[in-house]
């Protein structure tokens, strides 16, 4: 079993959007662990309601290729549409951010997640749920890196979101 973390966003129906996503996480894979939710505003475009992200953690025998189909699979259920512009509202967006310690381009899916290093509503939540886990490139844990993160570009806020086990403090 290898741990996949992905990354959830959505801010169309949000809380629909994020629990069904969370329900159908928990009912496919084993040892699933969940961050806090988040709301920010969009990055990238100013069109659309502000979105609600998470990170969720799960173990998995699965090849890159099978996860990156069943993300796109869930999506599609969910209303996401293809084709449509990177920065766009939506209804449900689910990222591979790491598949174990793998590093470079597998199954056509660059990993890890370059988003990591970049966005607060990806970094904060992964730090919250391995803190202590190096990110396989930089070597850097979670923890030092969301400690190191600039953030003064990407205001982001914890919500009260009830799911059965989203994470606390």
């Amino acid at each position: 079993m290898t741990r996949v973390s992905v990354s959830i966003g959505s801010n169309i129906d949000r809380d629909h959007h994020v629990r069904r996503c969370l329900d159908v996480l928990d009912a496919t894979f084993r040892g699933l662990a969940v961050s806090r939710v988040y709301e920010s505003e969009p990055v990238g475009f100013e069109d659309g309601h502000n979105f609600y992200n998470l990170v969720a953690v799960f173990d998995s025998d699965w090849s890159v290729g099978e996860l990156q189909a069943w993300c796109k699979r869930i999506e599609r259920e969910h209303g996401r549409r293809e084709g449509t512009p990177k920065f766009s509202p939506r209804t449900l967006d689910i990222d591979l951010l790491t598949v174990g310690d793998l590093v470079g381009e597998h199954d056509g899916v660059r990993l890890p997640r370059g988003e990591i290093l970049h966005h607060a509503f990806v970094l904060l939540p992964l730090s919250e749920l391995l803190p202590d886990t190096p990110h396989p490139v930089d070597g850097r844990t979670y923890a030092e890196l969301w400690s190191a993160f600039d953030d003064d570009q990407q205001r982001l806020w914890p919500i009260t979101f009830d799911w059965p086990r989203t994470f606390s403090r």
